[in-house]
């Protein structure tokens, strides 16, 4: 699941690990190899490896377990898209298809569908120009947008908008419509700030983009990462509109654009009229979908599809190593201070720094576990491995559904969703043929130390009646048929929560041309996004009780006489998530 801009609280310093960052060397492999490190994960009663073996036409926490440990194996290298390490994993799903006798429902009697995914850098040939002034990248002005392609400036009028972030005396919407507003740093959040994503209600989405002052404070660190190239779609290839410029300049630079001396602008003051056009690099990457089919078996309904998925990708690995055992101490510290997952502020670096690992009992248990790679076992192996399961339960069921079932494996949903608007926008069947998507993104954790409110039988739901009350109905009406019926939460689903989550995976993007949708969820966690979020850490038995349940309902869903009802919220083809 992608990042949201206000989910901070593990954006943790290295200082605050509390224990030694070990050598750059290779990447860190150290695992089930160490005896005391195996000791340590028995006397817990969590494996560090579980050995392969074949699995079988029942969906069980073992072949889960078997299939998680493959895909979140430290070989696959945290997935990223546009990486041969995603390449990789997505291979493994489709032999695993092949194996199980699904039909390729990709490109060209595949079971890919690529994705133009690209490596995107801005070209060191970039500048700006206002008046007679000239504006050098890099030097004067740094390009903050790590996604989207910018807007092109034409002439746009420079406007003064105060401190960024201060609503008193602010400018309104029409008065920053097509400009280029310099702002002053909030602080020390320089970065932060111009990397803040520019949603439609923002009163910054009709400006052409803004500056703010601050580039000769920032680290070189932090300017390091402005300059490498980031992944996105092709510019051409992209459906989305160009987005803000967003800038970090340097103080004489945003003198020159305001033709005054900063001391002297106030809110509202106009410079200069802005020319240029940030020029990107584009490299292709490499980046696909998985899409299989399993064939109805009723004639007149096999024409129909009901869509199940889950993201194929995850963020990759860094090169600086840091010890695993620690930083899962303190990344569950951290979580319960902040209140779980509550969508509270990031915990302050005072707070922070309160936490102590006492790093000594550690090492008594097992010795340090370098660790660099984001396996993403729950983010999203979890669900990946869950309808790989559904799938072999499907095609080795003594019948089939009705209608025909169409399994989809989007890549690129860190990036932005594109895996899914790639497909939704470009789909390898009849896009009113979808009856309904159902969405898995980390379904593997939601204990009680993970969620509020979590436990041993705990489910979140999002968007299940957005779209159709019909669907949401029949989704509470399998779970009451289950042995032990889950306990579902719809908080995560309330229009405003501060989590965004309803945006925030690949549902979406069929929900935006009106597919009803049910998107299940089991929270995030302290490992989010970490290198902490490993196969040894997940709940199998809660896994394989969702995962079953997920595939009653789309056997329900399949052998309905006709397609839900929609009858909730309007299609939003244009992708623009309002909440």
């Amino acid at each position: 699941m992608p990042s949201h801009p206000t989910h901070r609280v593990l954006s943790l310093s290295r200082l605050l690990i509390l224990a030694a960052v070990l050598p750059t060397t290779a990447l860190a492999q150290q695992r089930a190899s160490s005896p005391s490190a195996r000791a340590g994960a028995a006397a817990s009663g969590l494996p560090l490896k579980h050995d392969p073996r074949p699995t079988t036409a029942a969906i069980t926490a073992a072949d889960l377990m078997t299939r998680l440990y493959v895909y979140a194996d430290d070989s696959m290298l945290g997935r990223q898209a546009g990486t041969e390490n995603n390449t990789r994993a997505t291979a493994y799903i489709a032999a695993e298809l092949r194996r199980l006798g699904l039909e390729p429902a990709g490109e060209g009697g595949t079971f890919f569908q690529d994705v133009p995914i690209v490596r995107r850098g801005y070209a060191d040939s970039s500048v700006l120009v206002a008046g007679s002034e000239r504006l050098t990248i890099w030097k004067d002005f740094a390009p903050a947008n790590r996604r989207g392609v910018p807007r092109p400036l034409d002439e746009a009028r420079v406007v003064f908008g105060g401190t960024y972030g201060d609503t008193a005396g602010a400018l309104s919407r029409e008065q920053m419509k097509g400009k280029l507003v310099v702002f002053l740093p909030p602080g020390a959040a320089i970065a932060q700030a111009a990397m803040t994503r520019l949603r439609a209600e923002s009163p910054l989405a009709e400006a052409a983009g803004m500056a703010i002052v601050g580039l000769e404070q920032l680290p070189a660190a932090s300017l390091a990462v402005f300059r490498q190239p980031t992944l996105g779609l092709r510019a051409a290839a992209s459906s989305a509109p160009p987005v803000p410029v967003s800038l970090i300049v340097t103080r004489r630079a945003a003198e020159r654009l305001l033709g005054v001396p900063l001391e002297g602008a106030r809110v509202g003051t106009t410079g200069r009229a802005v020319t240029g056009t940030l020029a990107l690099v584009e490299t292709p990457a490499p980046a696909r979908n998985v899409v299989a089919l399993l064939r109805g078996r009723d004639p007149a309904l096999r024409g129909q599809y009901v869509a199940i998925g889950a993201h194929n990708d995850h963020v990759g690995f860094n090169r600086t190593p840091v010890d695993h055992d620690s930083l899962k101490a303190f990344n569950a510290a951290a979580w319960a201070m902040a209140g779980k997952y509550a969508g509270l502020p990031p915990l302050s670096r005072e707070r922070r720094a309160s936490i102590v690992v006492n790093v000594d009992s550690l090492r008594r248990v097992a010795p340090p576990r370098p660790d660099s790679i984001a396996n993403g076992a729950d983010d999203d192996g979890s669900g990946s491995v869950a309808v790989l399961e559904i799938a072999e339960a499907m095609a080795r069921a003594p019948q089939r559904p009705r209608r025909s079932v169409l399994f989809v494996w989007h890549t690129a949903e860190e990036l932005g969703l594109l895996g899914s608007r790639w497909f939704t926008d470009h789909p390898t069947v009849p896009r009113d043929s979808i009856v309904a998507q159902i969405n898995i993104d980390m379904i593997g954790r939601g204990g009680a130390a993970d969620t509020r409110g979590g436990g041993p039988d705990y489910l979140g739901l999002v968007g299940s009646r957005r779209l159709s009350s019909e669907l949401g109905d029949l989704v509470e009406a399998v779970n009451r048929a289950q042995r032990r019926p889950l306990a579902f939460d719809y908080g995560l689903d309330a229009k405003g929560h501060p989590e965004n989550i309803y945006c925030r995976s690949d549902h979406y993007n069929y929900a935006r041309y009106g597919i009803p949708i049910v998107f299940f969820f089991t929270g995030l966690h302290g490992d989010y996004h970490q290198v902490t979020d490993e196969p040894q850490y997940i709940d199998y038995p809660h896994l394989e009780r969702i995962t079953r349940f997920i595939g009653d309902l789309t056997t329900r869903v399949a052998n309905l006489p006709r397609r839900p009802v929609v009858d909730g919220e309007k299609p939003d083809p244009a992708g623009v998530c309002r909440q």
